[in-house]
This record gives structure tokens, sequence and C-alpha cells, in this order.
């Protein structure tokens, strides 16, 4: 049985970048843009389903009826919403109400305190993912952040095993908290043992050092697919 020796954050797990920042970001590029279009709450779960923004932005489009004369000029429609969405994020994301999720913090701070490394992942910009690691969580808990930029010029790379690289532990030794189904599967798929965070099951989630490790033990008891 390996022991726990690491414990890896979706920054979706930790807080609510999504709705808070990312879904805001973008009703501000709506406007800026002369759009009348606002995602509520709801809607922006939805699209959620789709696996990234740009495909989130051309169905809400297609849905609204924004018709351009060409598909080269709804791409470039496109292209200026997520850029503008992106210079906004940048911009504000620093000042936006985020909070980080009930419970996490003290975990963070009980397993630094245990010698249990900690490691945030984000597909974010580095530029303002880590300075709200560090607003969210403090300074000197966080061992690695890595963000997509980290892993954008090596082919098939994920941002787990990256984090895992840093920390310098294996994929059996670890825990992730994902914040999204999307992100749990790709934590999964490095063969990381995974607890989903999201508004419907953060109170059932392990928010003590122990309770990690006996779910940490109990996903290397189970019995994994076969590979053939």
């Amino acid at each position: 049985m390996q022991p726990l020796r690491a414990l890896v954050f979706d920054l979706e797990a930790l807080a609510d970048v999504d709705s808070a920042g990312h879904r805001a970001a973008f009703n501000a590029a709506f406007a800026q843009l002369g759009l009348d279009i606002e995602w509520s709450a709801a809607r922006y779960r939805q699209l959620q389903a789709l696996p990234d923004e740009r495909r989130r932005v051309a169905a809400e489009l297609r849905k609204r009826g924004v018709r351009t004369e060409c598909d080269v000029l709804a791409e470039l429609l496109v292209d200026e919403i997520c850029s503008a969405k992106e210079m906004i994020l940048d911009e504000t994301i620093l000042d936006a109400d985020i909070a980080p999720t009930a419970g996490l913090v003290d975990l963070i701070a009980e397993a630094f305190g245990a010698g249990i490394g900690i490691a945030i992942v984000s597909r974010g910009r580095h530029t303002w993912v880590e300075p709200l690691v560090r607003q969210l969580v403090g300074e000197g808990l966080v061992g690695t952040v890595v963000t997509a930029a980290d892993v954008a010029d090596t082919p098939g790379a994920n941002l787990y095993s990256a984090a895992l690289a840093d920390l310098g532990v294996s994929a059996q030794d670890s825990l992730v908290f994902a914040g999204s189904p999307a992100n749990q599967r790709m934590a999964m798929a490095a063969g990381l043992p995974t607890v989903l965070i999201d508004g419907d099951n953060t109170a059932n989630a392990p928010l003590r050092v122990a309770d990690c490790r006996r779910a940490h033990d109990r996903w290397q008891e189970s019995p994994r697919p076969s590979a053939a």
C-alpha cells in the first residue's frame, strides 16, 4: 500500500473561478462588443458540457441567431469575444468576488503540516493563476502551480502528470480534488485517484488528512480495469 504523499487540486475545485471569474468576464466582453448576451450561472453550467470556450461561444451565437456573412467572419467574431474576455479576466480576476471552497484551505494547511505536498493545476494563465492561489490559500503552502502554458510544448502532456513530476511523487502516492467531471476524467486518465468537488457533493468530500488517506487507500484497494 503506497502512502499518501501529495494532494493535487484543480483551481476550479479550490474556488468557483468559472462562475465568479470566467462567466463574469465573458458577460463583460459581450457588453463591450455590443452583444445582447448575458450568461446566467445556469446557462454557463450547461455550456460547460462543451470542452472549450470557443465552442461555448459559437454555440451561444448560433442559439441567439447571431449571423455573419460567412464562416470566416463567424470565426473572427468568436476570436474577438474570446480575446476581449481574456483581457478583461486578466484585469479583473484578482478583484472578483472569489472565495475558497469551504474546508479546503484548512485541509491544505493540515496536509502541509503533515508533510504532504500540495499542487494546484489550472488551464488559466500563469500570470493570474499563481497570484490568485496565493490570495486564496496564502503564502508558502502550495509546492507547485501548473498551468496550460507549462505543458504547451509537450505533446500529450497532462497537467496532473506535470504537477506530480514537480512534486517528485507518483500517481499512486497522490489524491486529486477535481472541480468538474472533465477534469476528473483527465486525472483518472493519468492514473490518479480522484475526488470530484462540486456544489452538489462538497459536504461529503474528504476534508481532513485522515479522510484523504482513507479515500486514497480505498482507491488502491479497488480493482482496476483490465488493459485488454
